[in-house]
């Protein structure tokens, strides 16, 4: 297979079922992309107060930032699950319902009294999120292709960086009322959820009850396990950025917060540019992205200066934005309609699979390393030679397509 074909030929019949997809449907898939970065972010200001407010709970250090995390784990142990509810009952209805039930799970710890029970909610937001994930990105798929899907999987970061920014401000905000305001933007899902039930319309192509057709794992293996490799390295800028300015003497909230702003609009521009970089294919793509990822992270592991910080939270930035759709188009530029849900499915779980293990292995080889300067020079020469064996693959199989 040519790495040129990095997306589906045009379907036979329209996706949108018989009419054309346009800016509405898309603005309502990306809006309510951003719903996997609401928990991540939004509680994270008010999370001290939350282990203030449970003091008396058992194991309460370890329950607080659970509450923050564990959505992330469940999208990654649950999202192939749901890619595979997507295929066989189709997209619009688990996405309609998925977007109803956030917004009452979402909410929930708002009259919630014990912390263990805050945290099962949240395992069921989880849920949720994997299902709107899952669907949000196969629609995109469906509808869309060619260099028109490269654009809106290139959105689709843009959004999700941005909306990360907006909410860890509008949570210190709602925060200052309570540890328990912020959960009430969980609601935002409804209208969403009503917009959803408009304009979405399902793909004309929807069977349910029939026999899926298997996916095709000899061409859909590599993306994913690249995929999980990646989800760790795109994880890097945002857990351990922090860190790396704590270690050379920086702890100002303030200082902190634009050297993170640098590296999150250095994201969304290379995601916002990365339409006109795929028409290269994954064979160009995804060696850029890791050897942006790895040069950054190599340039936090042994800075000493805020300006070198910097300098490396844009390179990493940089890099995460051209990461994951171009991940994300090589993913599914094989599979077809019918095997789309549940390869969304499984290249989502890989990918949070991936994010959730990133700080985790950063600890591991800091505590191996005697400290986390070298556990990132460790990741960021981990990137580059992932870069250099997938620019091998790429040019194989490109050769062995053209013989």
């Amino acid at each position: 297979m040519s790495d040129q074909s990095v997306s589906a030929p045009p379907l036979t019949t329209d996706p949108a079922g018989g009419r054309q997809a346009g800016p509405a449907q898309a603005v309502v898939l990306l809006l309510a992309s951003c719903l996997s970065v609401l928990g991540a972010v939004l509680l994270a200001p008010v999370l001290p107060r939350i282990q203030d407010a449970f003091a008396g709970t058992p194991g309460v250090a370890t329950l607080t930032p659970i509450v923050l995390t564990v959505p992330a784990l469940v999208i990654g142990l649950t999202a192939s699950i749901a890619g595979r509810v997507v295929d066989r009952l189709g997209r619009k209805r688990l996405l309609v319902g998925a977007l109803v039930v956030y917004a009452f799970l979402g909410t929930a710890p708002l009259w919630l009294s014990s912390l263990p029970l805050i945290v099962a909610s949240r395992v069921l937001v989880g849920l949720t999120e994997a299902a709107i994930m899952t669907c949000c990105t196969t629609l995109l798929a469906d509808y869309f292709h060619g260099a028109e899907r490269d654009r809106y999987f290139g959105l689709q970061t843009v959004y999700t960086t941005v909306a990360a920014t907006v909410f860890f401000a509008v949570g210190g905000l709602l925060g200052s009322w309570g540890w328990r305001t912020p959960f009430w933007l969980y609601a935002v899902s409804l209208p969403l959820a009503f917009a959803a039930a408009r304009v979405i319309r399902p793909p004309s192509q929807t069977r349910t009850g029939e026999k899926l057709p298997p996916l095709p794992w000899r061409a859909f293996l590599a993306p994913v396990g690249v995929t999980l490799a990646g989800g760790l390295v795109f994880y890097v800028l945002i857990v351990e950025l922090s860190y790396v300015l704590d270690g050379i003497g920086v702890t100002a909230t303030a200082t902190v917060g634009l050297v993170s702003a640098a590296g999150s609009l250095a994201t969304a521009v290379a995601a916002y540019l990365f339409p006109r970089l795929a028409k290269r294919g994954p064979a160009a793509t995804i060696p850029a992205a890791f050897v942006l990822c790895g040069l950054g992270i190599l340039v936090l592991a042994l800075a000493t200066s805020v300006p070198v910080v910097v300098l490396g939270a844009v390179v990493t930035g940089f890099g995460n934005g051209l990461l994951l759709p171009a991940l994300l188009t090589w993913a599914l530029g094989s599979l077809t309609f019918a095997q789309r849900g549940r390869g969304t499915g499984i290249w989502t779980s890989a990918l949070f699979i991936g994010q959730f293990a990133s700080p985790l292995i950063v600890l591991a080889l800091a505590a191996a390393t005697t400290g986390l300067s070298p556990a990132l020079l460790v990741v960021g020469a981990a990137a580059l030679l992932i870069a250099l064996v997938a620019g091998i693959v790429h040019r194989t199989r490109w050769a062995a397509a053209r013989a």
